[in-house]
């Protein structure tokens, strides 16, 4: 193992082995490249530097605690990395490309796969950006795709802890005809500021409204949102939201554990009356929420779970989706691949 604090990571960059890499050229991709540098070369007029051709993807991979590595849902992340490819106009990466970049980078950097049981894992960000030189706005005929990985543990800070977030209704973050549904750089460029003033006030993150009435929920930050109330799981529908395969699975495990579900337009008047509310994500796996202020209203949203511990059913959901994970509980959907390492 490397000589890394595993049960203090944080949801940072560190710098591991190897990365992979794969080039759309003359209309077809590369064979994998292994890389053990983290910089390469790009045309000073790429498409992804000039007009925002560049998607990006969030996977992880777990040590269980059958001492196996267990890679979550790629086969989503590789459907949303293509849907992202056809909304900006570049060359889609095959599933086949995918699968095999992603688990090559995770075998080459075996050793920096967290422990089993310091609640930390491998995170793998597959990466494809427009390489091709454009100066007039027209899509690149070259494309470079890219997996790298690292070790992390908590997006936020206070792990799987309630925090506090804060609605920014002067900003943002998408529009419902525009990409906020495919996982592009733009839309986080677009979070930013209302996100970093956030942080600034207190706040572990900031949601963004519908930017058409400003009444309704959209992104809880960098996550999706859901809450719980009178047994029904909530997460709001809207055409500007990023589909979440965390969100995704824990509709399904959310079945499963006895709630009714329903996505649906979730009003911001109507937080008042749920008994929990979490972010969900990738990254974040859950963050349970303790309250949510207005910035521009002053008005203060709690929740009944309180402000010290996770509700009952964060952490019934949070359980069962790190079980299967971590191997701890039956992957009886088949989300899991396990991988030689």
């Amino acid at each position: 193992m490397e000589n890394i604090d595993w049960k203090n990571l944080t949801f940072g960059y560190l710098k591991t082995n190897y990365n992979i890499r794969c080039y759309f050229k003359d209309g077809k991709w590369s064979d994998l490249e292994i890389s053990d540098s983290e910089k390469f070369s790009i045309h000073i007029a790429a498409t992804c530097l000039h007009y925002g051709q560049e998607a990006f993807e969030g996977l992880k991979a777990f040590r269980g605690k059958d001492g196996k590595v267990r890679l979550f849902r790629w086969d989503e992340n590789s459907k949303r990395l293509q849907n992202s490819a056809e909304a900006v106009m570049m060359q889609p990466v095959p599933n086949e490309i995918f699968k095999k970049a992603v688990i090559e980078a995770v075998k080459m950097n075996a050793n920096f796969i967290p422990p089993y049981g310091t609640n930390g894992s491998l995170y793998i960000r597959p990466l494809l950006i427009g390489t091709g030189e454009r100066i007039g706005v027209k899509p690149a005929d070259e494309y470079t795709f890219i997996v790298f990985v690292s070790p992390v543990g908590p997006y936020f800070k206070e792990g799987f802890r309630p925090v506090k977030m804060q609605i920014a209704r002067d900003y943002d973050r998408a529009a419902p005809l525009g990409t906020g549904h495919v996982k592009i750089g733009g839309n986080y460029a677009a979070s930013l500021r209302a996100s970093e003033r956030a942080h600034h006030e207190g706040f572990s993150s900031c949601f963004f409204l519908d930017s058409k009435t400003k009444t309704k929920i959209d992104e809880a930050g960098p996550a999706n949102f859901f809450a719980i109330k009178n047994g029904v799981y909530i997460t709001p529908k809207s055409p500007s939201i990023l589909p979440s395969i965390t969100n995704m699975s824990l509709r399904v495990l959310a079945a499963e554990l006895g709630l009714k579900v329903e996505e649906r337009d979730i009003m911001v008047d109507e937080l008042n009356s749920f008994e929990e509310g979490g972010a969900c994500g990738t990254a974040a796996v859950i963050s349970p929420i303790s309250e949510i202020q207005d910035r521009e209203t002053g008005a203060v949203y709690k929740f009944a779970s309180g402000n010290k511990e996770a509700g009952q059913w964060c952490k019934k959901l949070y359980e069962r989706l790190q079980g299967i994970q971590y191997g701890e509980y039956p992957d009886t959907h088949n989300w899991c691949l396990e991988i030689e390492c």
